[in-house]
């Protein structure tokens, strides 16, 4: 399995650099990893709806340009589903078998995904209805992901 995980803006903080390289070693015995940061766009404080917008399409075009074509895209959203840890696992194993091998997971900056890349996207998860940095969502997303190949491993690591 090849994942490739999208993301708006450059890591910075040491610590979640470090966190996330920890999991991206434990995940390659299962699948390839690969990361790929976006720029952002620098926005003053406080916006209009209109400038938002324009961000968010700015950003998601850059976002849409590293995805391609077959790719089988979940797009981190507050509103998607929000499916326990086994169920995450079980849907990627399920891709696995239906030969969807390519899977690419997109996380957003501040103001989060345009409609364009929520559109492009096959499936909207949420880690739940509170709002994390999108930062630490890249330290989420891939703890999320070893957890999944420790439980389809049947490993103890998700107990």
């Amino acid at each position: 399995m090849n994942i490739k995980i999208v993301t708006v803006g450059k890591l910075k903080e040491k610590y979640l650099v470090q966190g996330i390289n920890e999991y991206a070693k434990r995940i390659s015995v299962y699948a390839k990893l690969t990361f790929v940061e976006v720029p952002d766009e620098k926005a003053p404080e406080n916006l209009s709806d209109a400038q938002m917008s324009q961000i968010k399409e700015k950003e998601g075009q850059r976002i849409l340009a590293k995805i391609k074509d077959g790719e089988y895209v979940y797009a981190l959203a507050i509103e998607g589903q929000n499916p326990t840890s086994e169920a995450f696992a079980k849907q990627i194993d399920q891709l696995g078998i239906q030969g969807k091998s390519q899977l690419v997971f997109v996380i957003g900056g501040s103001l989060g995904l345009s409609e364009a890349v929520m559109q492009r996207s096959d499936a909207q998860i949420s880690f739940g209805k509170m709002t994390f940095p999108h930062q630490l969502m890249k330290l989420i997303l891939v703890e999320q992901i070893y957890r999944a190949y420790r439980i389809n491993t049947n490993a103890p690591y998700h107990k």
